[in-house]
């Protein structure tokens, strides 16, 4: 009964029923993805926050009077060790990026093995952060590392501490480049062969060289595959905890930390989860930001390949 009278309703109307549930079936169809995102994201953001600008007690209460002071561990004020961990981050995402370029450069062209290459390049990338960093520690430890290789060679001596102050450990972290740099490789790689042969063909004609085909071809047409693996790659570096964890904990004397590590120390070392929650909302600022500019880009390539298939169906 309810339903001829719905039916009824839309008809006096002169709305047709179908045409109403079609305007309103793609939103019933997002309803649980928008109350999941709802319960388990933005919840727990506006808690975090709650807790930023709030006094925290070991237990996990929530005191009344605001602690609006960010915190300083360890004579390090928390904006110098972000500032820190911006310079690593682009250290770590430029070295990537170019590497990955010339990688997907290299794996462009036909030559024998290249699809044995491929898998390579795409090995530390298949594998987990930790196990390859536990590589790397290894590599640069003073008394278990490669020192007994190059003892038994003859080469050195006495040990050689590879590590002997915070700045070469900061430079050690760099590399978690060779982890990162195959997404920027395939992501580039994939751009590269979906460039029109003829461009070059064109190109060759009219006697440009190389480096022009490169500056005018190949990298203004693969710049958006770049954009979209520079900005995943600068969350993913910033927001890295098992590489630098692994590596350092950020010794020596909280000389590496940076706010993924330093934030874990202040809530499960030193029972402070307030100044933890005002490091991870810096840290949440910053990767937003990052986040926007990744939508941003996305959508205008979406606007653009949508403007250049219209413009084709009007030819």
């Amino acid at each position: 009964l309810s339903a001829q009278r719905q039916r009824y309703f839309y008809k006096k109307r002169g709305i047709p029923v179908k045409k109403k549930i079609q305007k309103v079936e793609p939103y019933i169809w997002i309803l649980p993805s928008v109350l999941l995102m709802a319960i388990f994201i933005l919840v727990p953001i506006i808690f975090v926050f709650r807790m930023a600008l709030s006094d925290v007690s070991k237990a996990g209460l929530i005191k009344a009077s605001p602690d609006w002071k960010f915190p300083q561990g360890n004579k390090q004020p928390v904006f110098a060790m972000v500032l820190k961990t911006l310079v690593w981050t682009v250290a770590v995402v430029g070295i990537s990026t170019l590497l990955g370029f010339i990688l997907a450069i290299l794996l462009n062209n036909e030559f024998k093995g290249r699809k044995l290459a491929r898998a390579v390049v795409v090995f530390p990338w298949a594998t987990t952060l930790i196990v390859q960093a536990s590589i790397w520690k290894f590599i640069i430890d003073t008394d278990y590392g490669p020192k007994y290789t190059v003892d038994e060679l003859g080469i050195i001596d006495h040990a050689v501490n590879w590590t002997p102050t915070a700045g070469a450990y900061f430079a050690w972290e760099i590399a978690a480049v060779f982890l990162l740099h195959s997404i920027v490789t395939f992501t580039v790689l994939s751009g590269l062969q979906s460039i029109d042969a003829s461009y070059y063909e064109a190109a060759a004609v009219d006697g440009a060289s190389y480096w022009q085909k490169m500056f005018q071809i190949t990298i203004p047409l693969v710049r958006p595959n770049l954009t979209i693996s520079t900005i995943l790659n600068i969350i993913y570096v910033f927001n890295s905890f098992p590489i630098i964890w692994t590596i350092t904990k950020g010794d020596p004397a909280n000389r590496t930390d940076h706010p993924g590590t330093y934030l874990y120390k202040l809530a499960f070392y030193n029972g402070k989860q307030g100044q933890a929650a005002a490091v991870s909302v810096i840290g949440f600022l910053i990767l937003l930001f990052c986040a926007s500019l990744y939508m941003v880009s996305v959508l205008k390539k979406g606007t653009n390949n949508m403007a250049n298939t219209n413009a084709s169906v009007k030819k």
